[in-house]
């Protein structure tokens, strides 16, 4: 009997590929339509868009995470740790690395094609229908970052999902994801960062980064910097949630380098934890953990003498993986990817790569957005780099090699910059130069090659490096 549904086989499971493939180009190319870049500050087409899709986000408990650095990376440890208690989880972060479908996982993976068109499928007629009533009224039409917060959503409820970790897009109060009434709000290191959306000093931003903080939720918050601490705190206070402190109410109480990452030992809301193998590098990761732990026990309800499960605890924190954050993708010279794009964050990564990696000679490949503080990163990068070679990545953001280059030759001095037009051959620019040693011999044991400035430039270079 010959059957006459789906072929079978690999030829069947080949096919079904290509179509889910077609359904998610077309799924972000009707996303890409709507201008990734395109921000609008405030929340009344995200608030419309969910109400006619029936508000999901109603459906399940939500930690909340803001901040200006490690947002995603303590995200992913939170979603490791839920797992590793045996919740299925949802996990929405931005922006992705390689696939649109990297911002909305389920059980620690990315979405699967199919079902991320499926969800684009089931917002897209509610969206159509508020963009022509918007635009009739001179209003905005929803922009990428809603529609995909609202995909979001909906796809957890879908699941259905036993908790959503979600981290804002940008700011806090007006971000689209500040729908949620989380009843665990994350606040992550804060710094200058997107001056010209959320103002230009520290206490401006942590105002709007503290918007996500509702009514009796359980605030989690690293150690901050101290105009930061007061509009947190003030929020808190006016809407009556308890704050718990990095370094007051838990902490990092051990660190030693370890192979392939570090061992913790940390403090949490309820006990010690010790033995903690954390696959990552730099103290800004056991900072990340200490506080991702803090969250899942608030979330989980453990208190003092009513510790979490070690052994659970060390088993999600064994399976954290952070792409793009002090990646290393290459060896003989080592390629490390870095997601660094400000001040604070390049701090953090020269730090954990001194202490983790060392290189006799280093060659940094840096490509920015035109938005930020590149030569706050060029200054941190100058002592610890022996070359640069600044090029661009594929945002249409970027700022222009040539200026860049100009800033590059101002902190290093010309006879340590090069300059390539193309990611590509910056690489292989930068990896020639770090295998010559003094005398132009090659190649040069204890070699390195640092890739950073940007999310979009770590994400080109994985895409290029994969290849």
């Amino acid at each position: 009997m010959v059957s006459k549904g789906r072929p079978t086989g690999k030829s069947g499971v080949d096919e079904r590929a290509a179509e889910e493939a077609a359904e998610l180009a077309r799924a972000e190319a009707g996303l890409n339509a709507r201008g990734p870049g395109r921000m609008v500050p405030d929340r009344d087409r995200i608030v419309a868009l969910l109400d006619l899709l029936g508000n999901p986000q109603r459906a399940y408990p939500a930690i909340h995470l803001t901040g200006t650095n490690g947002k995603t990376s303590t995200a992913r440890m939170v979603d490791s740790l839920l797992k590793a208690f045996g919740l299925r989880v949802g996990r929405y972060t931005s922006p992705h690395l390689e696939s649109v479908t990297e911002r909305i996982s389920l059980d620690g993976e990315p979405i699967p094609a199919g079902k991320f068109a499926a969800a684009y499928d089931e917002v897209a007629p509610m969206a159509d229908l508020l963009d022509a009533k918007n635009l009739q009224g001179g209003g905005d039409p929803v922009t990428y970052f809603e529609f995909t917060t609202a995909m979001a959503f909906a796809a957890f409820a879908d699941a259905p999902v036993d908790i959503a970790v979600v981290e804002v897009g940008l700011g806090g109060e007006w971000d689209a994801t500040n729908v949620l009434d989380a009843g665990v709000a994350v606040v992550t290191p804060i710094s200058l960062d997107h001056a010209a959306l959320l103002g230009g000093t520290i206490a401006s931003i942590a105002t709007e980064k503290a918007g996500i903080i509702h009514e009796g939720a359980s605030v989690i918050t690293a150690v901050q910097p101290a105009e930061a601490i007061e509009p947190l705190i003030s929020r808190a206070a006016s809407v009556g949630a308890s704050v718990a402190r990095e370094g007051v109410e838990f902490g990092v109480l051990d660190r030693a380098i370890a192979v392939g990452g570090q061992q913790l030992r940390l403090k949490g809301l309820a006990s010690e934890y010790e033995d903690i193998f954390l696959p990552l590098h730099g103290a800004h990761q056991a900072q990340n953990a200490v506080v991702a732990l803090a969250a899942v026990e608030a979330f989980l309800g453990a208190a003092p003498g009513r510790m979490l499960a070690a052994d659970a605890v060390r088993e999600g924190f064994a399976a954290v993986r952070s792409p793009g954050r002090l990646e290393r993708l290459r060896t003989s010279p080592t390629v490390l990817v870095d997601a660094a794009h400000n001040p604070a964050g390049m701090t953090a990564t020269v730090q954990a790569m001194a202490e983790a990696f060392a290189f006799r000679k280093l060659v940094a490949v840096v490509a920015v957005l035109d938005d930020k503080d590149y030569r706050g990163m060029l200054e941190l990068l100058e002592p610890v780099a022996d070359a640069i070679v600044v090029t661009e990545n594929s945002s249409p953001r970027r700022l222009s090699v040539d200026a860049l280059a100009a800033e590059a030759v101002d902190v290093f001095g010309a006879d340590r910059v090069d300059v390539a037009t193309r990611l590509d051959d910056a690489i292989e620019s930068a990896v020639t130069i770090a295998e010559e040693d003094d005398a132009g011999d090659a190649p040069l044991a204890g070699a390195g090659v640092l890739v950073t400035g940007s999310v979009v430039t770590a994400a080109d270079a994985r895409k290029l490096l994969a290849r």
